[in-house]
């Protein structure tokens, strides 16, 4: 079992910036990658960024160039710099990882993510 506590939403008008942070407890030694996705109204949860280890990562188009991924593997946790955000951006954002062996998704409880025009 993983827990996948976030921290760090809230409201910021566009053009700012907000750092999402993600802390793993449990059975750490069973997961590798982890990420963000995003669910707004109305809307299918997306994938945002995710990242293996400290150095491979992956963006959706929509946030690359804007949004950096890292992850600290002594501290298991996993963060998200959200920089030059756009309304558009606003979500419930969502921390996530995935058993190794069984496939079995973990997610955090989310975070609201709000940018005003």
């Amino acid at each position: 079992q993983v827990w996948l506590v976030e921290s760090g939403g809230g409201l910021v008008q566009a053009g700012g910036s907000l750092r999402l942070s993600c802390a793993a407890s449990g059975s750490i030694y069973i997961i590798e990658a982890m990420g963000w996705y995003r669910q707004a109204p109305g809307k299918q949860r997306e994938l945002v960024a995710t990242i293996i280890s400290t150095s491979s990562t992956n963006y959706a188009d929509s946030v690359k160039g804007r949004f950096t991924i890292s992850r600290d593997n002594a501290k298991n946790t996993v963060s998200l710099q959200m920089n030059s955000l756009k309304t558009e951006d606003t979500a419930v954002y969502y921390c996530h990882t995935r058993n190794l062996l069984t496939s079995r998704d973990y997610w955090g409880q989310g975070t609201q993510v709000t940018v005003s025009s």
